[in-house]
């Protein structure tokens, strides 16, 4: 995925009505991949890159919106670490 980018990115709603960010990125290759990116992946990837709007994304590199999604997933593993912690085991 050497050298691919945000190429457009779109508002949509999700099922539970909650904004995700639907971003395109764009290869060298001249492919085209339609990522989803839920609420919090979205602000860790509008914060990780400095910018205001969401079409102020286009040209950033698709390694900013990996890392969004990382640690979008992260925050479930550590949720469900903290429930095993806090469960009393029989």
């Amino acid at each position: 995925m050497s050298g691919a980018i945000i190429k457009h990115v779109q508002i949509a709603a999700a099922h539970d009505g909650i904004a995700e960010l639907i971003v395109t990125l764009a290869f060298e290759n001249g492919g085209q991949s339609l990522v989803t990116l839920d609420e919090y992946a979205t602000s860790q990837l509008m914060e990780s890159t400095g910018a205001d709007q969401p079409e102020d994304l286009t040209g950033t590199g698709w390694e900013h919106v990996r890392d969004a999604l990382a640690a979008s997933s992260a925050r479930y593993l550590n949720e469900q670490e903290q429930d095993q912690r806090e469960t009393p085991h029989v």
